[in-house]
């Protein structure tokens, strides 16, 4: 009876978690980019309770073709894996919103030295630091947007408007028809094996030990050929409300099922204990 209670209630505490995973995917329903997380169970060790004797055991498994006994686990054991399909586009109209047309491409951009990777393409402009009359390009949070060579992108403050084409090239129109644009090159990457990106937050993504594997076995670095954007729209949250919402039932329903389990555990080692 205690074992019983024991596998209910560990697969209540991941049940808990599981709920606490659906509730974060329902608050970003709206968010821009945001990938949900798919959960799912698998069973925890089981062991094997032979409840026959040998010959018995002998008989039922000549006869079934199977051993006879009782083979009994200790729970549930939560998985989570992000789901990186495609979002809906969503018309902005504002020429520094992109949108991935691809659900595996991604922008690099440096966080704190580091390179990291998203999805979120609402991009702004920040002046440089070192005084010069230049404009950064950097997402919401201030994080620097790199080029297909990973350097900041740094563009003249007198343009006059800029243009993104579908393959990532940015051009800074001059107001002076005489002086010549600027252009860049976004670095995207492909992530080959998505399984191997970490959720950092704020829609932020890095890499996994790689163990044994080169970095060119995840990611592919895409020129200009490769990529597939737009301008003027945003890619917004792949989450499905009504699918949430009938997991989140199901989650419900499971975990008053396994607390019922206890309880009735608990009433029957009372009646077990109350025998004179």
């Amino acid at each position: 009876m205690l074992r019983s209670m024991i596998t209910a209630t560990n697969t209540m505490g991941q049940l808990q978690k599981q709920l606490d995973q659906i509730g974060h995917n329902l608050a970003n329903v709206d968010t821009q980019s945001y990938k949900r997380t798919e959960t799912s169970f698998s069973e925890l060790v089981r062991q094997q309770f032979n409840n026959q004797g040998n010959a018995l055991e002998e008989r039922e498994e000549e006869r079934f073709g199977t051993e006879l006994g009782i083979r009994q686990g200790t729970g549930a054991k939560l998985s989570k894996s992000v789901v990186f399909t495609q979002g809906s586009i969503k018309q902005t109209g504002r020429s520094l919103d992109i949108a991935f047309t691809s659900p595996d491409q991604f922008l690099q951009i440096d966080v704190n030295g580091q390179i990291n990777y998203t999805r979120d393409g609402a991009l702004y402009l920040s002046p440089a630091t070192d005084g010069s009359n230049q404009l950064l390009l950097s997402t919401a949070s201030g994080n620097l947007v790199l080029d297909e060579n990973q350097n900041p992108i740094r563009l003249n403050d007198s343009f006059k408007e800029l243009v993104i084409s579908k393959d990532g090239t940015i051009t800074a129109v001059p107001r002076n028809e005489n002086e010549q644009p600027q252009e860049f090159q976004l670095g995207v990457v492909q992530v080959d094996r998505p399984q191997m990106l970490s959720q950092l937050g704020n829609n932020l993504y890095g890499l996994k030990d790689l163990g044994d594997m080169q970095i060119e076995d995840v990611l592919t670095y895409l020129d200009g050929a490769g990529v597939s954007l737009q301008q003027g729209a945003l890619e917004m949250s792949n989450v499905d409300l009504t699918k949430e919402m009938t997991d989140l039932m199901i989650s419900q329903r499971s975990y008053q099922m396994n607390a019922k389990s206890i309880t009735l555990g608990d009433q029957m080692l009372g009646l077990i204990n109350g025998v004179r």
